[in-house]
């Protein structure tokens, strides 16, 4: 591999791992917000997206300089490929973040509920995915790739549950009902950053392998 390029992929990486610093701290943010009904916190995370929107664009203009000037091949090429496409999902998982704290502010306002449900173990789940899923693109790893890919079903299965404790919910007190959705649509968007982390995940098997397993299980699990 020329010098120049090598350097270049090691600065890729080193932005990569800022934004998903920045993305994982707005996560776990957003959900404490929700947690302990905090507003404060949760602005500071809506405020703090326009970063990570930014830090998305310079990857992505920095992959496509790099493509144009090295023209690379095999593992390097899927390399920055993964970076692109990690790079859009983390900043999705920062949007999400955003969505969270959105729905804490909404719930600041609105007299506590209960949900017999643990949205912060579900949001803990979610975050050792992304967390595993990031350290599987660095470390080159398909075993801890195919850990994240399967831990997917389990987040499913929580956020099939939060829906049937809403329903519930609603059904005994109606009153309940706008807080209730709330948390409903905080359980989908957690959901959806295990669905991302997953998504990620696959990228680092495509990095390694050079096989594309999304929408289909991985032989190699």
């Amino acid at each position: 591999m020329p010098v120049h390029l090598q350097k270049e992929l090691a600065t890729l990486k080193k932005q990569v791992l800022a934004i998903s610093a920045l993305v994982e701290g707005a996560l776990q943010k957003s959900v404490h917000a929700v947690q302990t009904r905090n507003a404060a916190l949760a602005e500071q995370v809506i405020s703090a997206d326009r970063e990570i929107d930014q830090l998305e664009v310079q990857l992505e203009e920095e992959c496509l300089k790099i493509l144009a000037l090295h023209q690379p091949v095999a593992i390097d090429l899927r390399f920055i490929i993964a970076m692109l496409k990690m790079n859009n999902d983390l900043e999705r998982i920062g949007d999400l973040a955003v969505n969270i704290a959105q729905r804490a502010v909404h719930l600041t306002r609105k007299p506590p509920v209960t949900l017999e449900f643990d949205l912060v173990a579900m949001a803990a789940k979610s975050q050792a995915m992304l967390r595993k899923s990031l350290d599987a693109v660095v470390d080159m790893d398909v075993d801890l790739a195919r850990q994240v890919r399967e831990a997917d079903d389990e987040v499913d299965a929580d956020n099939r549950e939060v829906a049937r404790r809403v329903k519930a919910g609603i059904r005994g007190n109606i009153a309940n009902l706008s807080a209730l959705l709330h948390l409903l649509l905080v359980a989908r968007h957690i959901e959806r950053v295990a669905d991302l982390a997953t998504n990620i995940a696959e990228d680092a098997i495509y990095m390694v392998e050079g096989r594309i397993v999304r929408h289909r299980p991985d032989i190699g699990e």
